[in-house]
């Protein structure tokens, strides 16, 4: 089997470097002919790569797992997983292993699985995309970086304290397939399926393959107001504030003012015109997971380890 390497050497705090070294390693030692992409725009190696391998491993964060998706979503080339990043989300959704040797194995010991990749306006996302405050703070951040010491997490906590203060507001209007709402809110957050659910933690979802979008928004013109929204939030009772909209559409259009809005995509952030059309895509990206009725299979039973790796960070 020829497996195209594509990594981030850069994700997880430079760390991802040693863990294509440790990818690379381990599927040679599968018998797989290992072939090494690595270059500034990775969605572009992925194709390269595509054109070229059987198997495509994406070796980095969130952002690789993006540009990877994005190169492969609607092809036949299967997708090989290996979180190497800060937070991994995609790879703990899909109950992806952390140790790279061990996510590597899966393209031997695990089985294909057709998930849904999202897209807004034709760039695809398979984690989450939002406007409002997030956005602007991710740009604000970039800026920081430089001048406030600890590199990118103090920069964000700057950026966000910065971000709230001023407290921008969008009036939107949300079409989509199971409703409509017009409202004035300071963000619009877009998962690839709903996040949060009876079996999961909050900020994790319950399925990749539902073929939905998962939208939430709050009515909040008002820092007090959003207080009390994430006051909400944190002792679980989210659903219950009147605040908060919630809506699971296969389609939708978000809709505002502005001709153009900046828009996050699984952390990276672009402007894109507007009106923004977001779509979910079912089944369009087929990735390696462990095979069903294992002992690490992709529905969670992989939890407990990521949640004793996030103990020690």
């Amino acid at each position: 089997m020829r497996v195209a390497v594509v990594g981030n050497r850069a994700a997880g705090g430079g760390s991802a470097g040693d863990a294509v070294a440790e990818v690379e390693r381990a599927l040679r030692e599968l018998g797989c002919d290992v072939v090494a992409y690595a270059g500034d725009d990775l969605a572009a190696e992925a194709r390269r790569a595509a054109a070229d391998a059987e198997v495509v491993a994406a070796v980095g964060g969130d952002g690789t797992m993006n540009a990877v998706a994005s190169a492969l979503a609607g092809g036949p080339i299967p997708m090989l997983v290996v979180p190497a990043g800060t937070l991994n989300h995609f790879a703990r959704d899909l109950g992806i292993p952390l140790d790279p040797a061990e996510a590597a194995r899966l393209v031997r010991d695990g089985a294909p699985r057709h998930v849904d990749v999202a897209e807004v306006n034709g760039r695809v996302f398979v984690n989450n995309s939002s406007i409002g405050v997030y956005p602007l703070a991710v740009v604000l951040r970039e800026r920081l970086q430089d001048e406030i010491p600890g590199g990118k997490w103090p920069a964000m906590a700057h950026a966000a304290l910065r971000t709230f203060r001023r407290f921008p507001t969008l009036q939107v209007r949300i079409d989509g397939d199971d409703g409509e709402i017009a409202l004035e809110t300071p963000f619009v957050f877009v998962g690839n399926n709903p996040y949060g659910g009876e079996s999961v933690r909050p900020g994790q979802r319950e399925r990749l393959d539902g073929g939905r979008l998962g939208v939430l928004t709050v009515r909040a013109t008002t820092r007090s107001a959003a207080v009390r929204v994430a006051l909400a939030a944190a002792v679980g009772r989210l659903d219950s504030s009147r605040a908060v909209w919630r809506g699971e559409p296969a389609e939708a259009t978000i809709d505002a003012a502005a001709a153009s809005l900046l828009v996050s995509l699984d952390g990276e952030v672009v402007r894109l015109d507007t009106p923004l059309s977001y779509r979910s895509r079912p089944g369009a990206l087929t990735v390696f997971a462990a095979a069903p009725g294992s002992v690490e299979d992709v529905d969670g039973a992989r939890r407990d380890e990521h949640d004793e790796h996030e103990g020690r960070e």
